[in-house]
């Protein structure tokens, strides 16, 4: 286990860097798989409806699987501008601040073979 006390404020030195990267991790997933999934979703909704071949059912469909789509974008731009938002906030402060802890949190950090932890 590295400990990341060189790099990152003393609020978050002694996490260990599989807990930045596990967060990293299911912010990643929850940017591609939640989008992925409403439109799966739409999709099985648009498909029942013109199995059913009834035309307010159709239109029912088509209307959900608009408002699912439209949903998953925003769902992948709420995320995208806030890590956006956050790497921006980290990049123009000095490296004790909990913006670079929090950068570490969305981003993960690397740490390779010579024990140098970073943020990503």
């Amino acid at each position: 286990m590295i400990i990341l006390a060189d790099i990152l404020p003393e609020a978050c030195a002694n996490v260990p860097e599989r807990i930045f990267n596990l967060a990293a991790l299911i912010i990643t997933i929850m940017k591609f798989g939640i989008p992925v999934l409403l439109i799966i979703f739409g999709m099985l909704d648009l498909g029942k409806a013109v199995i059913a071949s009834k035309e307010d059912e159709i239109k029912k469909g088509q209307q959900m699987f608009i408002k699912r789509t439209i949903s998953a974008v925003i769902v992948f731009f709420v995320i995208v501008i806030v890590q956006l938002v956050i790497n921006l906030a980290a990049e123009n402060t000095e490296k004790d601040t909990i913006w670079t802890c929090v950068k570490g949190f969305t981003n993960g950090v690397e740490c390779p073979s010579n024990q140098v932890c970073r943020v990503k």
